[in-house]
Order: structure tokens, then C-alpha cells, then sequence
């Protein structure tokens, strides 16, 4: 492990993610608003942060290993989450607290959605399109992009990638090199975004407000320019475009790739996870307006809009809102909210144990049936026509052990610091999964809860983002032996 490596990479990214201010920066010039000073030093503090890293290791060669891989992962999605808190803590008038400013960041990096700001109407457009860019950064991966520029200066890439996309997905290699690999992602994570854009203004939003949601849509965020999320517009236009966008963005960019290159569906039709996540997706959808029309919550024509929608929504851990579904039937918001443990595809902008995990550990649930029936035969485990091997299905348990102890420990600790048991339920599972709202005190916003319970859902947000084994390997003595 080459730490000075480490630092020349971390200050290289950092100097990057300032440029990302100069948008807001630029907004708040052209409005003449109060937020100029705060965006204006918050850049100037990262560039010159990441100067400082960057400098004195300037001339480091070392081709980066696994373990760098992991550590400049890890450590980024941390640092970042500090340094991308500095404009709500110096843009006076946000009146929020340091825990409070790394919370929102943290939040929006990570794509989770949850926030600690009301008043979303009456802020700055600076502040809200930097809420909104904080979350289709993440979206894409700060440092999926970045490989794109590293090894021109140098550095291999690859052991970034591995390690910011870890799991049993498809071979993420799309391209033979990964400079060229991020590219193609980045390329139709834009055009999506760029669409997306386009729909929300012919369907009704002003453009400041379809630029901003098509962000947070792509992103899979849920971050809104309105206290009332979706549900400001009462645009039942709007409300389909997002599921579908929503629906895309859980979807394997990779196969978007294959998909726009060959021009042709085929690679959707003959992929089993994405079969797998939109049968589940009909499932919860079917559900949930099945539930509301049966029990009169709202009107018929209104729940298979609404329905569709907040399915849509939570299930892929977005965490838009239409209205607000706390006040739904119990059953229902608890439903979601176990829905989203699945999140999206992997190599999509979605949090959760992804549909790929979930399909193989039912998978493996059906093989052990038909073992106990006949404990002789010799039944493979196959997704499509490839056989899984054992060591695969090993490593998917494991991962859903570590996630599931994760989640308890969290659990006990909210509510170790006095929030009741569907607060903290509800507040785990929408952190880890990178979802957003929750139930319970929660379900607005989380302005009520403890600064230490905000500090164990940033922990929360960044094992989701970094899939738990990323960040979680760290606290290994073995990762740190020479």
C-alpha cells in the first residue's frame, strides 16, 4: 500500500470536486444573492486542501493495488462528505449546525435523499441546484468518473472501479480499457439526465426545476426543490415520467450501453436480473394500488397514480414524494420500505442489497427445497444459462450477513439515544439503503432527531453507498499489515 500515492490521488479528486461549486458560485452571481461568499470560500478551500495533498506527492509513481483501491475509496466518500459540507455551514441564513451541514452532504453524495433543511421554497436557487449537483455526482460515482482522467496522469484505474463497484454483477469491464469503460458510462448517465430534463419541462416544470429534479431522478436521489417533493407540481404527467425514469435509472448502465450501441432491447429481454427486478417491481406496484383502492385511501384514478409512483420511488430508493405515504395504512409504508432493501440492478444508481443479490439468495432458497426432496441429485444454481459457482453464492450470504448485522447495530444504537422503534427502523433502512424518508419522527425530515443519531446515519449512508465490505474492510487489522 502506497500512502503517498493515496494522498497525490485524494488531492487530485479533490481539486476536481471544487469545480463542481463554481455552478452554484455562478448562480449565486447572476441572482445577486447572499450565497456568493460562502460558495466562493468553500472552492477555494478544497482546491487549495487538495493542493496541499497533491503537492508533495506530485512525482509518485505506483501502479495502485486492491488495497489502495479500497482505502482512496473509502476515503474520498468521507473527506468529500466534509468538504462538500463547507457551503451550508459558511451561507448565512441556513442556520445548521456542523453535524447538521456533513448530514446534508453526506446525504446528497451518497444519492440517500434525506435532508435537514425546510423552507426549500424560500432558498436560494445556489443552494438548491448544489444540493441537486451533489447527488448526480454521486449518482454516477465521483470516482467512476475519475478513472477516466487518472490514467492519464499515470495511474491505473482499475482497482478504483472494482472497488466502487464490488458484488456479482455482470463483467463491469464494457470497453477492453477502463478510461474508455467510464467514458461510456458517463456518456449515458448524461444523455439519461439530458432526456429526463427535457420530459419534466415539456410536461409542465419551469426549466431551473427540471434540470434540478432530472438530477436527483437520474441520480436515483430524491432530493426536491420543494418541501412537497413531486407532490408541488399535482402533474400526474410528471408523476409517470419520473416512475419511468426512476425504473431506467435502477436498470445496469451497462446494459443501457450494450443496449444504445447495438441499438436494440435484445440485452434487457435476456438479462435475468433486470427480469427479476421489474417482476418484483409489478409486484410491489400491483400491491400497493390493489391496497389503496380496496381501502378507500384515495381516490381510485389518484391511487394508480400515486400507487405507481411511491412504489417506483421507494422500491428503487429514490425517495421522491407524490404525497405523503407516512399517512397511508401501515402496512403499506412498511412494504415499501422492506421493498427497498432490494433497491435497483447492479452497476445502477440504486441503493440496496441489489436485485442481483436478492435473486441468487432465492435462487439458492428453491435449490435447498429441491435438495431436502431429493438429497442425491445434483441441482446447479444457474441465473440465465450460466452456472453460479459455490464461492459466488458464498460471498452474496456473507455480504447479506455483514448488511442485516449492520442494520440491527444501528437499530439498537438510534435507539440507545431515545427514538422509538419505527423512528429507528425506519431511519437504518432508509440511510443504509440510500433511500431517504422515513417513518415515524422522521417522515418529513430529520431536523428532530440527536446530532449522534445523525452521525450513525452518515455511517449508515456511506456503508449503503460503498456497498458495507468498501468501507467496512478498513477496521481490519489484516488490511493495514504490511
Amino acid at each position: 500500500m502506497h500512502l503517498s500515492t493515496t494522498a497525490r490521488v485524494l488531492g487530485i479528486l479533490l481539486m476536481l470536486f471544487s469545480s463542481a461549486m463554481l455552478v452554484p458560485l455562478i448562480t449565486a452571481l447572476l441572482s445577486d444573492d447572499h450565497t456568493i461568499t460562502g460558495f466562493l470560500s468553500a472552492l477555494c478551500i478544497t482546491f487549495f486542501s487538495g493542493l496541499i495533498l497533491w503537492a508533495p506527492a506530485r512525482h509518485t509513481r505506483h501502479e495502485l493495488q486492491i488495497r489502495d483501491g479500497f482505502l482512496i475509496t473509502s476515503l474520498f466518500w468521507t473527506v468529500l462528505g466534509l468538504f462538500g459540507s463547507l457551503p451550508f455551514m459558511m451561507t448565512e441564513g441556513l442556520n445548521l449546525s456542523p453535524a447538521e451541514a456533513v448530514f446534508e452532504s453526506i446525504s446528497g453524495l451518497t444519492t440517500t435523499g434525506a435532508t435537514v433543511m425546510v423552507g426549500l421554497d424560500d432558498l436560494p436557487h445556489s443552494i438548491l441546484i448544489y444540493r441537486q449537483l451533489l447527488q448526480w455526482l454521486g449518482g454516477i460515482g465521483i470516482v467512476v468518473v475519475a478513472v477516466a482522467v487518472l490514467p492519464m496522469l499515470g495511474i491505473g484505474g482499475m482497482q478504483l472501479y472494482r472497488a466502487e463497484i464490488p458484488g456479482p454483477s455482470k463483467d463491469s469491464k464494457l470497453t477492453p480499457r477502463i478510461k474508455e469503460t467510464a467514458k461510456a458510462l458517463f456518456s449515458v448517465y448524461v444523455a439519461l439526465t439530458a432526456v429526463c430534463a427535457v420530459s419534466y419541462y415539456i410536461a409542465g416544470m419551469s426549466a431551473f426545476d427540471a434540470i434540478g429534479h432530472a438530477f436527483s431522478t437520474i441520480a436515483i436521489g430524491g432530493f426536491s426543490t420543494h418541501d412537497a417533493s413531486m407532490g408541488y407540481f399535482d402533474n400526474n404527467a410528471i408523476l409517470i415520467l419520473g416512475s419511468l425514469f426512476m425504473f431506467v435509472s435502477a436498470i445496469n448502465f451497462g446494459l443501457h450501453f450494450v443496449a444504445w450501441q447495438r441499438r436494440t432491447l435484445s440485452p434487457y429481454k435476456s438479462d435475468s436480473e433486470s427480469k427479476f427486478f421489474g417482476s418484483i417491481m409489478l409486484l410491489g406496484i400491483t400491491i400497493t394500488c390493489s391496497f389503496l383502492i380496496l381501502s378507500g385511501t384515495i381516490e381510485p384514478g389518484d391511487a394508480l397514480v400515486h400507487g405507481l409512483f411511491q412504489a417506483v420511488s421507494i422500491t428503487t430508493t429514490t425517495g421522491f414524494a407524490s404525497e405523503n405515504f407516512s399517512l397511508w395504512p401501515t402496512f403499506l409504508p412498511v412494504m415499501l420500505i422492506l421493498f427497498s432493501f432490494m433497491g435497483g440492478c447492479g452497476g445502477s444508481t440504486a441503493g440496496g442489497i441489489k436485485a442481483m443479490r436478492v435473486m441468487l439468495i432465492y435462487k439458492q432458497g428453491i435449490r435447498e427445497l429441491k435438495q431436502l426432496v431429493h438429497p442425491h441429485a445434483v441441482i446447479p444454481l444457474k441465473v440465465g444459462k450460466h452456472r453460479v459457482e459455490a464461492t459466488v453464492v458464498s460471498a452474496v450470504w456473507s455480504f447479506f450477513a455483514v448488511y442485516m448485522f449492520a442494520f440491527i447495530t444501528i437499530m439498537l444504537l438510534l435507539m440507545a439515544t431515545g427514538l422509538d422503534f419505527l423512528t429507528a427502523f425506519s431511519a437504518v433502512a432508509a440511510s443504509i439503503n440510500n433511500l431517504g424518508p422515513g417513518l415515524g419522527d422522521v417522515a418529513a425530515n430529520y431536523t428532530s432527531i440527536s446530532e449522534t443519531a445523525k452521525a450513525l446515519l452518515c455511517f449508515a449512508m456511506l456503508l449503503g453507498r460503498l456497498e458495507v465490505f468498501t468501507l467496512l474492510v478498513l477496521f481490519t487489522p489484516m488490511f493495514w499489515r504490511l
